[in-house]
């Protein structure tokens, strides 16, 4: 991201209360896309909620549900977020300097919470594609390389021995009798399997959202996907554990040993637990 689209994004803190974290996530991180009346979306992580939305509404209280406000404000917009919700407040549709925003507010122990266990997998799911942290005040970007290793780990569980870096459609013929049928799949890849983690069980995909938004996410952002799980892969080939060869689209063929990772995340765990008797 060049420093002029940077300082943009930063600008809209501003007119709001201080963070301690900031990412913009989605749609403005595609290189393809040149549509400035996109929405922006934020996450915003803050020590205490109630404190910043009671400081934010005297500040803006116009980016909130009205009803919100009058029966409860500030007190209510954290219950709501807390006991109904998954920890996280949005406010949509805010207009600020000609450009619509999306912000949702989280407290920063939730947010490491959910990115260290995947008590919700939602924050931690969105992080585990790309995002451009703009305030990081407490190093949520090396807490992340933990949910980032645990994304691989599990998309290799669930993949197949051979698999690509990348999905592309193909058209395999079907004889019957003498109709011949075509069928088209997907071919099984890393990026597009760690990118469907968190929305595993999730009936909005079902009905409410677009079927095809795991591939158009993954398509988007396919470098930004690469420079983020680069140094894992690497690793584990390092261990034996994948080996790379090339392909006809230049993305890369994987093969997996699916016994060593095993072993490798039972190894994994057993050290993550005596970690934490610590």
């Amino acid at each position: 991201m060049d420093d002029e689209k940077r300082a943009h994004l930063l600008s809209f803190l501003k007119v709001i209360p201080p963070v301690d974290f900031c990412c913009v996530y989605g749609s403005v991180l595609h290189t393809t896309n040149h549509d400035k009346s996109t929405m922006v979306d934020y996450i915003l992580g803050v020590s205490d909620p109630l404190q910043w939305h009671s400081e934010n509404l005297k500040m803006n209280a116009d980016h909130y549900a009205s009803w919100m406000v009058l029966l409860g404000g500030a007190k209510l917009v954290t219950e709501v977020a807390d006991k109904i919700g998954v920890g996280v407040h949005f406010n949509p549709f805010v207009t600020w300097n000609n450009k619509m925003f999306k912000y949702g507010v989280v407290r920063m122990h939730d947010l490491v919470q959910d990115i260290l266990n995947w008590e919700r997998l939602y924050l931690s799911g969105r992080l585990q594609k790309p995002v451009n942290m703009l305030v990081d005040n407490l190093d949520i970007k090396d807490v992340n390389s933990v949910n980032l290793r645990a994304a691989v780990s599990a998309a290799l569980l669930l993949l197949p021995p051979k698999f690509t870096e990348v999905c592309f459609l193909a058209i395999r013929p079907l004889r019957i009798t003498i109709f011949v049928i075509s069928f088209v799949f997907m071919q099984e890849d890393l990026y597009a399997k760690i990118c469907s983690l968190s929305y595993m069980g999730d009936l909005r995909m079902f009905f409410a959202e677009d079927r095809n938004k795991v591939k158009k996410i993954v398509q988007g952002q396919f470098d930004l996907f690469q420079s983020m799980y680069k140094p894992f892969l690497e690793e584990y080939e390092g261990k034996d554990l994948l080996r790379f060869s090339s392909s006809e689209n230049q993305h890369a063929n994987i093969y997996q040993f699916r016994h060593c990772m095993k072993l490798l995340l039972a190894q994994e765990k057993r050290l993550q637990n005596a970690c934490r008797r610590f």
